[in-house]
Formats: C-alpha cells, structure tokens, sequence
C-alpha cells in the first residue's frame, strides 16, 4: 500500500496522507460502544453506499485507514465494486466489508469522512470543467484547502479532470499584491527574484490588478501573467496584451455563473488558465453511507 500511495501523491504527500488519517484515528480514540458490546469473534458485513448519483474519490485511502486500525492484510477484509473516480448512481454499492464488527464500526465515520469530501470535491469540478468545454481554458485549482489535507483535496481536483496550481508554496515563484506594494514595483520584485535564485531561478508568475501593471509585467517576461479580480471588459482589453510566450491566467471572482463568460472574454487571445478557489474550499460533501449488519 505505500508504494500505491507514493505513486498517487508522492513520497512528501504519501506521508501527509499517512499522518491525516492517523491523526483522524487518534481524534475518535477508543470506541467504547463498540468495544463493550461485541468481542474479537464478532463479524459483521458493510457495505458503502451512494446516496446520491455521484463520482466518487477517496477509495483508495480504505486500506490505509485499515492499515493504520492495525489491520496486516486489509485487502482480505473489503472488495470494491467501482474503481476510483466512477461515477455511481444513488443506492449504488462501491465497495464491501466482511470483517471485525467492531473494527468495522471505528473505521465507519473515518472512511465517510474522507470519501464524502474527496467526492463533493470532485463534483464540484465537474460541474466547472463542463462550463468550460469547448473555450480550450484549463481548469486550475487553488491553495484554498482545507489545513493538511491540501493533497487529498488536490488529489480530487485530478481525479476529476482539472489541474493542480502550485501545490507549496515552494513549487512556483508567485508574485502578489502585497509583494509589489511592499517592494516598490512588479518590476524590482522579478529583478530581485532572478538575482536571488539565478538560472536556477523557479517558473514566476505575477499578479495584475490593472492594464498598467500588465503592461510592466509584459516589460520584465515572467513565465506566467495573472489577471485578478477583472471583469470582462477588462479582461477582453488586457489580456491581448500578453504575447503567446507569456502564460495567460484568470483569477478572483469566479463562479459556476461567471466562469464561461470570462473564460471567453477574449477572441484573439484567451486566457490559458483559470484558477477557482470554490472548487475545493466550498464544495459540498457528497451523500454516502456505509451499512454494517452483523454476519451470524
């Protein structure tokens, strides 16, 4: 299972994951209902249920969650019915349990809370890309994520067909606001960012507020130009400022009533990108349960 999950969000995020789910564990502690009422010997099927139609993300992580209850061979204990990131109808069973009674019923909340967030993510994206289709925009998320669980959030966001951003703040050199009013211009904050890493100096990319600070951006080159908070005629005016070298993206202010409209604001030169902070940081969860009957 560590080699999967290394595969899936590396090693940094494969330990995340490990941690998250830990640490989940750890915050319900010992289950006493449970644990008074049924012994070792006590075997209970479950099975876990759409309750509405929906894709579904975070199947994965049932073995680790197993893993981590302690459990040596998790894959002997459930069997899953869909793979991950199928789209399942309401009612529909996407994976089963034949195990522990009372190992299944601690494992119960932890496994729903991962999958119906994992999943009102993915539905959430969904529902954005296909705004999309047809403008040849890519879909963005973005750092809005829920504290430590920024690689299972993103992890979503792929599994349902959209692009990560910067998953640190180490992947990219990120230009904002505060740091051109802190600096002085968009200017002194590329020139000090190549001074300081030199030609190992990261992708940049700087944010615009306005056709002025676009203009500057264009003057000093970096590798991507972000539009933030414009509207569509500002957008349709600024964005054939940047040449094709330059990466073009759209920020701020998006929504699943805004994003085609600014997606195709211009004609002669669309943006390549489109960031949405919503799409992780409000979606809402989707509707599963997990269904345990005790096995005589």
């Amino acid at each position: 299972m560590s080699e999967q999950l290394s595969q899936i969000f590396g090693q940094k995020g494969a330990d995340f994951v490990r941690k998250i789910v830990k640490l989940a564990l750890d915050e319900d502690e010992q289950d006493l209902t449970a644990n008074g009422i049924f012994d070792k010997n006590d075997m209970s099927y479950g099975k876990l249920i759409a309750r509405q139609d929906t894709f579904v993300v975070g199947l994965v992580l049932i073995p680790v969650i197993l893993e981590e209850l302690g459990v040596k061979e998790p894959e002997k204990l459930y069997s899953l019915k869909v793979s991950e990131g199928s789209y399942l109808k309401d009612m529909e069973i996407a994976a089963e349990f034949e195990m522990n009674t009372a190992l299944l019923l601690k494992a119960e909340r932890i496994i729903l809370n991962f999958i119906t967030r994992l999943s009102g993510i993915a539905n959430n994206t969904k529902l954005f890309l296909k705004e999309l289709e047809g403008t040849g925009v890519t879909l963005l998320d973005t750092r809005k994520t829920l504290p430590g669980h920024r690689y299972l959030d993103k992890y979503a966001v792929r599994v349902a067909g959209a692009k990560n951003h910067r998953m640190s703040l180490a992947d990219m050199l990120m230009v904002k606001n505060n740091h051109v009013d802190a600096v002085g211009s968009i200017t002194k904050a590329v020139e000090k960012l190549r001074q300081t890493y030199g030609t190992s100096c990261p992708p940049i990319t700087v944010e615009c507020r306005d056709k002025n600070e676009v203009l500057e951006a264009v003057s000093v080159a970096p590798e991507r130009i972000l539009l933030d908070n414009m509207t569509i005629p500002e957008l349709s005016e600024n964005l054939p400022l940047i040449p094709r070298t330059i990466e073009a993206e759209i920020s701020g202010g998006v929504n699943l009533k805004t994003i085609r409209a600014l997606a195709l604001s211009s004609q002669t030169r669309p943006a390549d990108f489109i960031s949405v902070g919503s799409i992780t940081h409000s979606a809402p969860i989707a509707d599963f349960s997990l269904r345990v009957k005790r096995l005589k």
